[in-house]
């Protein structure tokens, strides 16, 4: 069989192409061995930002008498949270799977696809040969090479997702985003929670004041977190998770009931069959792609995480944008994007472009202007002051090069950093802005007043 394109997995850069090549008529394959909707739609973003939702919502009934009200003996309904998610996550799969199956142009295959020749790809007894194709499949969680860890029923984030039952202790080996969220998650649902992270901070990535800020607040709730730890060994029995660490020359065990492992992701360009289409992968197993997401076989493009240039819906769908523009006409490039993402806890974190610490590892002379929530008058009119905003300026340019807004609306703040730095917006012409009062982005502005030199020493 031929078609026009190929587009193998069904993640988040898959709608995006789909919405584009369906009005032109081309003839259409799309190859899934899992379920429709890739991660986000399954076990990332939409079921992940569910349970946070309900998670906060319980956080804020039990802080009523804050605010002038008591909600008594309040009780969690987890299985009733399991639902609520579930009904979000089926229902955005479904939508996705019913406009795929009846689309005149679709033809739907089931299986996992893989790699004849540069051209052709088998699913199940199915050959099938495409004009252009699009390798969209993703990366799936990994384990660490722990000393009996394989032996136990360990949980990666979407087989934590399925638990029928709330966790007494849960125990999360690694302090990254997906360890930190589902910690505050579950904490707040009511579990134990303990976090065991072999960096000397959580999210090694971050700025330390940032990772300092996150544990503080983690901590305040009552979650534990163990930093420059090495898990030694794992074992279960009796229903029990027994994890010996070792903390400063020092063993210790701590046992629970369910074990999740947030320590990374890897491509799943090793389940395509890649040599046999020629396809070049680099140390760490990403399919290659230059910037307009082409491989190294003509007309072979890789999306999405796969490609190793994001691990976010976002990125996933600006590669498939920046593989349309290529193909119908178009400036996007991967190396004009700027990094940006969010991390979900309560009060979230927004990041985009460099990090303090990157900024001045690069040898870049930069400007810092900071300010803690607890001074923002919106923030304390709603009793969310944890956390603070920091940005950074490039002293030559005097454009905004980076910005992490750990606080009340940061997730959603964030955004409008980005599009300052897109546009390449002087700072002076920023602070002239006349923005909404009462909120918190309103100070934005108001922060560069008190802009000061970056340095080593902070």
């Amino acid at each position: 069989m031929k078609f026009d394109h190929i587009i193998l997995g069904t993640g988040q850069a898959t709608g995006t192409l789909l919405g584009k090549l369906i009005p032109t008529g081309d003839s259409i394959a799309v190859i899934e061995g899992n379920e429709i909707g890739g991660s986000c739609v399954n076990y990332g973003c939409t079921p992940t930002k569910a349970m946070v939702a309900s998670a906060k919502a319980i956080f804020q009934a039990k802080r009523g008498d804050l605010f002038g009200f008591e909600t008594g003996n309040l009780k969690v309904n987890y299985e009733q949270v399991v639902k609520r998610m579930n009904d979000i996550r089926h229902g955005s799969r479904n939508g996705l799977t019913s406009w795929i199956e009846n689309t005149e142009s679709i033809s739907l295959f089931r299986g996992w696809g893989e790699f004849i020749d540069h051209r052709t790809i088998k699913v199940n007894n199915d050959k099938i040969e495409g004009g252009n194709i699009y390798i969209n499949v993703g990366t799936r969680p990994t384990a660490p090479p722990i000393q009996g860890l394989e032996e136990t029923p360990w949980l990666d984030s979407a087989r934590l997702l399925e638990l029928k039952e709330l966790p007494e202790h849960l125990i999360i080996l690694g302090g990254g985003y997906i360890g930190v969220e589902f910690a505050q998650v579950f904490r707040r649902l009511g579990s134990k929670v303990t976090i065991i992270q072999r960096d000397k901070q959580l999210m090694s990535r971050e700025d330390e004041d940032v990772a300092v800020e996150v544990k503080q607040f983690l901590e305040e709730e009552g979650i534990e977190v163990i930093c420059s730890a090495n898990t030694e060994k794992v074992s279960f029995e009796q229903k029990s998770f027994s994890v010996q660490i070792n903390q400063n020359q020092k063993n210790s065990i701590l046992k629970g009931d369910q074990l999740l492992v947030a320590a990374g992701r890897k491509p799943n360009s090793d389940k395509i069959n890649y040599e046999a289409a020629g396809l070049k992968l680099n140390a760490r197993g990403f399919i290659e792609v230059d910037d307009f997401c082409r491989t190294n076989i003509d007309n072979v493009f890789a999306v999405g995480d796969v490609n190793g240039h994001g691990a976010f819906t976002h990125t996933s769908v600006n590669d498939a944008e920046i593989v349309l523009d290529y193909l119908f006409g178009g400036n996007r490039a991967i190396s004009k994007r700027n990094t940006i993402y969010a991390l979900f806890t309560d009060p979230p974190l927004g990041r985009v472009g460099m990090t303090e610490k990157e900024a001045l590892a690069a040898g870049k002379k930069i400007w810092k202007a900071t300010k803690p929530m607890k001074q923002i008058s919106r923030a304390k009119e709603m009793s969310e002051t944890k956390g603070f905003t920091k940005l950074l300026v490039d002293a030559e340019t005097d454009l905004i090069i980076g910005a992490s807004i750990l606080g009340v609306g940061g997730d959603e703040i964030i955004n409008m950093f980005a599009a300052i730095m897109h546009s390449q917006i002087p700072c002076k012409e920023y602070r002239k802005v006349v923005l909404v009062h009462p909120t918190v982005s309103e100070l934005m502005p108001f922060i560069l007043d008190g802009i000061k030199e970056a340095s080593e020493k902070g």
